[in-house]
């Protein structure tokens, strides 16, 4: 297994093949997930399923689904942290991407400050909690709640 990782840190053809590959992986997740009609078949929280408290994820794939059909607003509705944290995601995904597809090493996490990541971590911890509170403004954060205002 080691040989295999060492073999493919030095190959660039195969480094590109797997980020294609992963990337098609993806597109096809994108594809399935624009037809996949979730507000009619939603797909599963098990910490939704397990505790009936939502997690900072819940209304992230209803909110995928609004995004890929162009609806920003609803996917806000659903759940406006992964809205706006998804941009950032994704660039980083990106940028991690291309940096390991062309140089074979990891270059871009160095770069960003832990304080961010944990600011990040604590922040998505605190949303997590105030969207479970029952009672306005709190309830605007649960899945959809939102959408009662706008």
């Amino acid at each position: 297994m080691m040989k295999l990782a060492a073999r493919i840190r030095r190959n660039r053809k195969m480094r590109v093949a797997l980020v294609l590959c992963a990337g098609a992986v993806c597109l096809i997740g994108a594809v399935y997930l624009y037809f996949h009609n979730p507000y009619s078949y939603p797909l599963p929280c098990i910490f939704y399923s397990i505790t009936g408290f939502y997690c900072p994820g819940c209304g992230a794939g209803r909110a995928c689904y609004s995004i890929l059909h162009l609806r920003f607003a609803d996917a806000f509705c659903y759940n406006p942290l992964m809205t706006i944290l998804l941009p950032l995601i994704g660039i980083y995904i990106a940028a991690r991407a291309i940096d390991w597809m062309i140089t074979g090493g990891n270059h871009i996490d160095g770069k960003i400050s832990v304080k961010l990541l944990v600011w990040i971590l604590i922040v998505i911890f605190i949303y997590g909690i105030l969207r479970n509170i029952p009672v306005f403004p709190f309830n605007l954060l649960a899945p959809g709640g939102l959408a009662q205002v706008l």
